[in-house]
C-alpha cells in the first residue's frame, strides 16, 4: 500500500435493524468528519405536474422543527466552526455537514432532526416558495446557467431527466404543503436513507452517535424502490434560443454510459483530454490559438441506468459558427483516430492526480463511501482505482470515441442573439 492509501479495515457498512445503510471510512491524521445523509428521491422520480417538489422539500426541512427554529438550525454547527450545506440532484436529496471530530453527534443531531422531523408549516412554505422563484428567476438572468437547462430538455425529450431540479414557476407556485408531505412520509424515512461520514471518525463510535441522536429509533415508512424507466432514445437536435446579450452560449453533448459500466473511465479520460483544463485540446485550439471564447470545458455525469458528456463554450454571436466548427473538428478527430499513445499516458497522469488530490479531503471520501451503497459499485482503494486509470486501453478509448463522441451525434443547443448560425 502506498503513502496515503486507505489503510486496512477503514472501510466499513452496517444495516442497522430499521433499514437505515450507514458506511464510514477512517482517514488517519485529520481532526475533522464529513456526515451526509442520501434521500433516494429527487427530480428523477417527480412526476411533471410536481416538477421541483424535491428541491423545495429540501429548502423546507431547514425552516424548523419542533425542537429547532431555522435560525437555531443554522447556528448549531456555525458556532463550532462547522458547515452545513444540501443539494438535489438528479437521483438523491444529499444533507450534509463538515466539522471537528467532537463535534460529530451534534451534526447528526441536527440533521436527523430536520430531516425526520421538519415542520412543513404552510407560512413558511409560502416564504420559502418565493425564495425558491428567485432561485429560478437568478438562472433565467444567467444565461451560461440557462443553456445547460435547455440542453437537458432537448436531450432526453420528456424523460425526467430532462426535467428543471428547481422547477418551473407554474409547478413550484402549484406546489403546496401537502404535496412536501406526502414526499416525505414516502422517503425520508431509514430505508429510503443511506448516512455516510469520512474522517476522523471510528465506524462503532458512529454507530453509538446514531444511536444516542435518535437516527437507529425511526421506524416505518415504504421500502420499495422509486423505479423510473430509462430514456429512450433520442435523435440528435440542434435548436437556437433567441435573447439579447453579448455572447451566444453553446452546449454539446449526447448520452454516454452508466455509472457502471467499465468505459466510464475512459469517457472520463477523453472529456479530461478534450476540455478538462488549459492543457486541453479544446482550450488550446478555441481559446489559445483562436481566440474565441473566455470559457471553453467539457463535462459529464453518470447515472444509474446512463450517462451524458458535453462541451460547453461561451463566445460572440459573430464567431459562434467559427468555435462551433471548432468543437466539431476536435470531436471527429478523437472519434476517427483516438488518441496517440503519448497523449493518453499524459491523460492517465493528469487524471491520477487529480484523483488522488482529492481524495485527501474529507468530504470527497464520503462521497466515495456514499456511492458504494448508491451505485452497487465495490469500494475501491487508492491504489485500486489508479489501476483502473492505467487498465484503460487505446482500444477503450477509439471505441468510446467512435461510439459517443462523433460530431453526428451530439445534441446542439445555443443561447443568443439573433437567428440560429
Amino acid at each position: 500500500m502506498r503513502r496515503g492509501d486507505t489503510p486496512a479495515g477503514a472501510f466499513r457498512r452496517t444495516v442497522l435493524p430499521n433499514g437505515l445503510t450507514v458506511l464510514s471510512e477512517t482517514m488517519p491524521g485529520v481532526r475533522s468528519v464529513a456526515f451526509g445523509a442520501w434521500v433516494r428521491a429527487a427530480s428523477l422520480h417527480e412526476p411533471r405536474e410536481l416538477m421541483g417538489v424535491s428541491h423545495l422539500l429540501e429548502h423546507m426541512v431547514f425552516k424548523g422543527t419542533s425542537r429547532r427554529s431555522s435560525k437555531q438550525i443554522a447556528l448549531e454547527l456555525e458556532a463550532l466552526g462547522g458547515s452545513l450545506d444540501a443539494y438535489t440532484s438528479r437521483e438523491h436529496t444529499v444533507y450534509q455537514a463538515r466539522v471537528l471530530d467532537e463535534h460529530l453527534h451534534v451534526a447528526a443531531d441536527v440533521i436527523g432532526d430536520f430531516v425526520f422531523g421538519p415542520s412543513l408549516r404552510k407560512s413558511d412554505l409560502d416564504l420559502e416558495r418565493k425564495v425558491v422563484l428567485e432561485e429560478i428567476a437568478m438562472v433565467d438572468d444567467t444565461p451560461d446557467d440557462l443553456v445547460f437547462e435547455l440542453h437537458n430538455e432537448a436531450l432526453w425529450g420528456s424523460h425526467p431527466y430532462g426535467y428543471s431540479i428547481l422547477g418551473t414557476r407554474d409547478t413550484v407556485s402549484s406546489l403546496r404543503a401537502g404535496d412536501l408531505r406526502a414526499l416525505h412520509e414516502r422517503a425520508y424515512h431509514p430505508s429510503q436513507l443511506i448516512v455516510a461520514a469520512s474522517g476522523n471518525v471510528e465506524h462503532d463510535a458512529l454507530l453509538e452517535t446514531l444511536d444516542r441522536t435518535g437516527w437507529a429509533a425511526r421506524t416505518g415508512g415504504d421500502e420499495s424502490r422509486l423505479l423510473v424507466p430509462p430514456p429512450l432514445a433520442q435523435p440528435p437536435a440542434r435548436r437556437h434560443v433567441q435573447r439579447d446579450g453579448a455572447q451566444t452560449h453553446i452546449v454539446v453533448g449526447t448520452t454516454t454510459v452508466a455509472h457502471e459500466d467499465p468505459r466510464r473511465h475512459a469517457v472520463i479520460l477523453l472529456s479530461t483530454l478534450l476540455g478538462g483544463g488549459m492543457s486541453s485540446r479544446l482550450f488550446q485550439r478555441v481559446r489559445e490559438e483562436l481566440g474565441l471564447a473566455y470559457a471553453v470545458y467539457t463535462f459529464q455525469s453518470f447515472h444509474a441506468d446512463v450517462g451524458m458528456h458535453g462541451v460547453y463554450v461561451g463566445t460572440g454571436p459573430e464567431t459562434a459558427r467559427e468555435a462551433l466548427e471548432a468543437i466539431h473538428t476536435e470531436l471527429a478527430e478523437i472519434a476517427a483516430s483516438g488518441l496517440p499513445d503519448a497523449e493518453l499516458a499524459m491523460g492517465k497522469s493528469q487524471l491520477k492526480g487529480q484523483i488522488t488530490l482529492s481524495l485527501e479531503s474529507v468530504t470527497s471520501r464520503m462521497y466515495r463511501c456514499a456511492g458504494v451503497e448508491l451505485y452497487g459499485e465495490p469500494y475501491r482503494t487508492l491504489d485500486e482505482m489508479l489501476a483502473l486509470v492505467d487498465a484503460v486501453t487505446a482500444e477503450e478509448i477509439a471505441d468510446v470515441a467512435r461510439t459517443y463522441f462523433a460530431p453526428e451525434r451530439q445534441t446542439v443547443v445555443s443561447l443568443g442573439p439573433g437567428d440560429e448560425f
